[in-house]
């Protein structure tokens, strides 16, 4: 099955041109670079949709999941390109973060390679399209992999009325998603991560569920509802957030978001203010996910994000009880053949895997 995938021609035409192309968008702005990439990769694979590859494929949160690598969140905020993406192979894609209003996000420049690190930072900001246009263009999508839809506040909504955001966003989007994450640890957006404290994030979880279980009925499908927190956390106060989500009964958990955190590291911009993803990023996400499988056992499903620059990190992340593992940095930096090395690696390791 792999060696099939891979003989598709925009994609090995890609994978080997990947080299050459990160040079030159290396020596562009980095987020003017990531909006030519993304142009580029629609006009090479404007043919069908494909189909994920299917490798090692999983039930989880209630859904089937063709193979278990998936693109993070941020990569495709407004959902323009998951016909273009779909070509790589992801078992699933997660777009956003999206918020009922449109929004600019932060001051450019408001995104930075450390390319000595194999890191970036991001201030983004949440801008987005809104969720009326995303929805919009999730109408037109038939992608078949698994489409998760991350959603959060906007800048100027106070948090005593995120809620109502957060649930904005479920009611406008649920016809397209096939399940939400609730985004409460960006640290680019004032007073987000204040959300994640125990009270607030109990609140706000609670009111999303009875939300959840209407549209599930109404909609007669899974809905699943995942909560995305940040690594930036003592060990009692990450203990506390996961026996809550624990406790409520929420599907999953993405472990993790960035860091504000600075560990040892050599680029130029390390003082630039935002998250810190890539490399630098790997084993403090790690660290946080044997936590959290540790207390949230076989009862809510684990998403591993950050620092996953490798097949080993890949396994790794499932070794310490990721039941999916998704990319972004290291799709940045090893290009899309990521996503196919994985899945092999993967494949000639199920028995570990299992």
């Amino acid at each position: 099955m792999i060696r099939k995938i891979i003989q598709r021609k925009d994609v090995m035409v890609l994978n080997k041109l990947f080299p050459v192309i990160k040079r030159l968008l290396f020596a562009l702005e980095p987020e003017y670079a990531h909006d030519l990439a993304m142009k580029g990769l629609h006009l090479l694979t404007r043919s069908n949709p494909y189909d994920p590859i299917i490798c090692n494929p999983r039930e989880c949160m209630g859904l089937i999941f063709k193979n278990p690598v998936g693109l993070a969140a941020g990569f495709d905020k407004n959902a323009n390109y998951i016909h273009s993406l779909s070509g790589i192979g992801f078992g699933f894609i997660e777009v956003g973060t999206i918020t009922p209003r449109p929004q600019k996000g932060n001051p450019r420049p408001r995104l930075f390679r450390l390319e000595k690190d194999e890191a970036i930072i991001n201030r983004m900001g949440f801008n987005n399209d809104g969720m009326a246009v995303v929805a919009k263009r999730l109408e037109r999508c038939n992608y078949s992999g698994i489409l998760g839809v991350n959603i959060g506040k906007n800048k100027d909504t106070h948090n005593d009325k995120a809620t109502e955001d957060y649930e904005a966003c479920m009611t406008c989007l649920a016809p397209h998603a096939d399940y939400f994450v609730i985004n409460v640890s960006s640290p680019n957006t004032p007073g987000l991560r204040d959300l994640q404290e125990i009270k607030c994030l109990e609140k706000l979880l609670t009111s999303v569920q009875i939300l959840q279980k209407r549209l599930q009925h109404t909609l007669k499908k899974p809905l699943p509802l995942v909560v995305k927190l940040a690594p930036d956390a003592d060990l009692n106060q990450q203990t506390e957030r996961l026996k809550l989500v624990r406790d409520l009964g929420l599907e999953g958990v993405v472990m993790s978001n960035t860091t504000v955190s600075r560990p040892a590291l050599q680029g130029k911009q390390v003082e630039e203010k935002g998250g810190l993803s890539g490399a630098p990023l790997t084993a403090l996400s790690s660290d946080m996910l044997k936590v959290a499988k540790q207390i949230l056992g076989r009862k809510v499903a684990l998403i591993a994000s950050g620092g996953v620059m490798s097949s080993e990190d890949a396994m790794e992340k499932m070794a310490f009880g990721a039941d999916l593992v998704q990319l972004y940095t290291g799709l940045v930096y090893r290009g899309p053949a990521l996503v196919n090395e994985i899945l092999t690696y993967l494949m000639e390791h199920q028995q570990a895997c299992a």
